[in-house]
């Protein structure tokens, strides 16, 4: 059998050398912010931009506040609408996603997700909301990272930081002085319940905030959070 050709050789090694610092620049970042708190996100980024299409003067609305300074409730909170298993999870509930597929499939379009906070805080930190193959191979990658680096308490901090929660409102300060002009700490159980069931479309949520679905579901996960561990 004849030896591949010396310029196909080459092609593939530069492209397995691309792929190489690719991942190794994503893998740095994960470590750097294991102990170093994200200023911007990627996702962050792609909504600045889109904000500043009609009002160049635009600016998120981004504070970061340490753990401890978020209220209990709203961890639990966001745990028990987001991903109940996450204490217990290595990044992917597989029972998780097979109910959503399953769901999916009956009802002929995605409905329901199946993410969990640690595949959605991969997505935020570094990539697109495009469904692409390639992007969710890329997500499944980061999530493993996060998982091995990381504990679950700095996964969680980070995540509450930086998901987006309204047009323009990142993280959990941001959203308590935006919707209850409180602060995170300050967040009480019924409020918290109400971010929570806000995340999966905050910018659709927000428009209005009382509708009768909001409420219905505030009231489940206020049943729920008594029973979320959070780290």
């Amino acid at each position: 059998m004849r030896p591949a050709p010396r310029w196909l050789r080459r092609t593939l090694a530069a492209f397995f050398l691309f792929v190489l610092l690719w991942q190794g620049w994503y893998f740095g970042w994960v470590v750097w912010w294991r102990y170093v708190d994200p200023g911007q996100t990627s996702f962050m980024a792609m909504r600045l931009a889109t904000l500043r299409e009609n009002n160049p003067q635009a600016e998120l609305r981004y504070r970061w506040v340490s753990y401890a300074k978020i209220s209990v409730t709203l961890k639990r909170a966001v745990i028990a609408a987001e991903d109940d298993k996450f204490i217990d999870h290595e990044g992917f509930d597989w029972e998780g996603i097979q109910k959503a597929l399953e769901k999916n499939q009956k009802q002929g379009k995605v409905v329901a997700g199946g993410s969990t906070i640690s595949q959605q805080l991969a997505k935020n930190l570094f990539l697109s909301g495009d469904k692409t193959p390639w992007r969710k191979a890329q997500e499944a990658l980061i999530t493993v990272w996060l998982e091995l680096l990381w504990d679950k308490r700095r996964i969680l901090e980070v995540y509450l930081n930086v998901v987006e929660w309204g047009e323009g409102v990142f993280g959990a300060e941001a959203a308590a002085q935006r919707y209850f002009g409180s602060s995170a700490g300050q967040l009480a159980a019924a409020q918290s319940a109400r971010l929570a069931v806000m995340l999966p479309a905050p910018r659709k949520f927000e428009k209005n905030p009382q509708s009768a679905y909001l409420n219905q579901r505030t009231q489940i996960i206020l049943g729920r959070m008594q029973h979320s561990a959070v780290p």
